[in-house]
């Protein structure tokens, strides 16, 4: 009797490990985008670009042994949307949420996931910014389960500089006008303070976001500022009717921007377009074959070439497939914690250099690529005769910039 009690209770933890493991459960992975609305074609391209970045981490296995799950939420362009998707995102059990238009609803997103750690540290989940900018998110408002995959607005000006330097296309005179909220604000300031002598700012605008609906006088008051380049942020609609708004107005300026790889921007502004530069995370015509593998490999799947804040977000959720091969499950599921510090040690080759994150405030250290509008891309644009043409790429050292003073990462004991 003795010996079968005994192999009962083996048994009995044998079944229930074996339970534990069948009960394991998958990574979720929550996207709260804008998927309606005006911004809405920004949200779209994020979700497009996250399909496809974890179809290929699943594709090699997934998380342990499972497919990681991408679960969607409109939050309907704003931060309150956000908070309320975030809140039935991890109720659903996402552990990671993932979100890049609009670095307001970032800074709400970034926000909230570390009160929910502190409050609930047991079920703590990890932010993936892919493509909100502003300096704040990895300044004042760094914190451990944030991670920003894109550039900020200090890299970008910073790269656009460089490249227009050396190409001899900067000029003298610099306007700059951008939106007014802290991205927009930022970048901003990043004109101002890169200037050091390079250059003269003749002139700065900040407007409301998504409200303007005619650019003209705007462009009217750049033009009486007789400006070699304007440096924008802008981006989504305001970038888009301003281009437009460019082409009518007769701005005889050369654009310095982040996103004129958007749809749309080159057929609004047509050739008034050509000479402008975009400072991004790739170029089809940067790096060889292994960007032509990518750019058509991307279009076989989603139905274009991957421009704009696609190849980013790919690039960034491609970091996390590194990151999870590091990580085993505890209790059934992952344990954000390590995960995290796993991410902080994860590289990722893209097709134009090597990527990986820094962790003293969780800024990626990118290789960025600035590329100017011209007729002889190979790559065409939006139906137009023009397209991307690649000035100079810049390594992840070559982009980085210093870490903010005011970043005071707190990391788990």
């Amino acid at each position: 009797m003795k010996i079968n009690r005994k192999l009962l209770c083996l048994t009995a933890i044998a079944a229930s490990m074996v339970g534990t493991a069948a009960v394991a459960q998958p990574f979720k992975i929550a996207l709260v985008e804008t998927l309606s609305g005006p911004q809405a074609s920004t949200g779209l391209m994020f979700k497009a670009a996250a399909r496809y970045a974890l179809d290929n981490i699943n594709k090699a296995g997934g998380w342990n042994g499972e497919p990681v799950v991408l679960l969607e939420y409109d939050n309907q362009g704003g931060p309150v949307g956000a908070a309320e998707k975030l809140k039935q995102a991890i109720a659903d059990g996402a552990q990671a949420i993932v979100q890049g238009a609009s670095s307001a609803i970032a800074g709400q997103i970034s926000g909230d996931v570390r009160k929910h750690n502190i409050r609930d540290p047991e079920n703590k989940v990890v932010y993936f910014n892919v493509g909100a900018y502003a300096m704040g998110l990895t300044g004042d408002q760094c914190q451990f389960h944030h991670f920003r995959f894109a550039p900020n607005a200090a890299i970008i000006v910073k790269t656009l500089v460089a490249a227009m330097e050396s190409a001899n296309t900067l000029g003298k005179n610099v306007y700059t006008i951008n939106q007014n909220y802290s991205w927009g604000q930022d970048f901003e300031a990043e004109v101002v303070r890169d200037a050091d002598g390079k250059y003269k700012v003749v002139g700065k605008t900040l407007h409301d976001v998504n409200k303007i609906q005619d650019f003209a006088p705007f462009i009217a008051k750049i033009r009486e500022a007789h400006p070699d380049s304007v440096f924008t942020g802008n981006w989504s609609n305001d970038l888009l009717l301003m281009m437009k708004a460019a082409k009518s107005g007769g701005l005889n300026a050369r654009f310095a921007t982040a996103f004129l790889d958007q749809p749309g921007n080159l057929a609004n502004a047509g050739e008034a377009a050509l000479g402008s530069y975009v400072s991004h995370a790739f170029d089809a015509e940067a790096g060889g074959q292994a960007s032509a593998d990518f750019a058509e490999d991307y279009k076989s799947k989603v139905g274009h070439y991957p421009v704009y804040i696609e190849p980013g977000t790919v690039f960034g959720l491609m970091l996390v497939g590194e990151a999870l091969k590091a990580v085993k499950p505890e209790n059934g599921k992952l344990n954000v914690d390590k995960f995290a510090i796993a991410l902080e040690a994860a590289k990722y080759k893209t097709p134009i250099g090597e990527l990986s994150m820094r962790a003293a405030d969780h800024q990626a250290l990118l290789p960025i690529v600035v590329s100017e509008v011209g007729k002889d891309a190979k790559y065409k644009v939006d139906g137009t005769s023009m397209g991307f043409v690649p000035v100079r790429t810049l390594t992840a050292a070559e982009a980085a910039t210093p870490v903010q003073a005011s970043c005071k990462m707190k990391r788990p004991s």
